[in-house]
């Protein structure tokens, strides 16, 4: 659901909870000056329904990851509470995020040479409402050979990531083209993200000061 601007109440002073384990997250908030007050990582099944487009999982899955970690923790309900999640897909399948070399070698082969949408929802909750938005990027991997795929693998960076890169890391030399945000692909659409903050009266200034920032 997404809230009037009228009808929103002032969050100035409210502490600032973070609803992601993701240390991708993280560091993109603290890269603009935000350093959580708590960070809750929320257990959900995060299993696609049938016929769920990517876009519906992905809102779907932000919103519950929310309310998850309001439902577990009481005090959250004093906080801003935000959370996310990023959806890989080609066309309409939905890439996983890999728990084995096996997953993320049909990813990385699946993606290559093709052109892919990876899609992030930024859920807000703040006094039993919640705010959302969704970034959708176009991204370009470039052909890769088998070699390049077993040392990617090797690497390491794919595991739990949505899609089977990062493109923070090694997989940035694979990206031919995007176009849209790139912290979107990391995890965190920073823009939107400070709106959402910036539209509940959020003080990014006072973030920054209380932070050392």
């Amino acid at each position: 659901m997404t809230l009037p601007k009228r009808a929103l109440p002032i969050a100035t002073n409210r502490p600032f909870w973070l609803a992601s384990a993701s240390v991708g997250r993280r560091d993109l908030l603290a890269q603009i000056g935000i350093v959580p007050d708590k960070i809750v990582a929320a257990d959900i099944d995060e299993t696609p329904r049938p016929h769920e487009t990517p876009r519906n999982l992905a809102h779907r899955l932000a919103e519950e990851k929310l309310r998850a970690v309001l439902a577990t923790h009481p005090e959250a309900k004093e906080a801003l509470v935000l959370a996310a999640d990023t959806v890989v897909s080609v066309g309409r399948r939905i890439l996983p995020a890999p728990a084995t070399e096996v997953e993320a070698r049909a990813c990385l082969r699946l993606l290559s040479g093709r052109g892919h949408r990876v899609q992030t929802a930024v859920a807000l909750g703040m006094a039993g409402r919640v705010l959302s938005r969704i970034v959708v990027t176009r991204v370009k991997i470039k052909v890769l050979s088998d070699d390049e795929i077993a040392h990617y693998i090797t690497v390491g960076e794919w595991h739990g990531v949505a899609g089977g890169y990062g493109v923070q890391g090694r997989a940035g030399a694979m990206v031919k083209a995007l176009v849209g945000s790139y912290t979107n692909i990391v995890g965190l659409p920073l823009f939107e993200t400070v709106m959402l903050l910036e539209g509940v009266g959020y003080r990014m200034e006072r973030v920054r000061k209380n932070h050392g920032a």
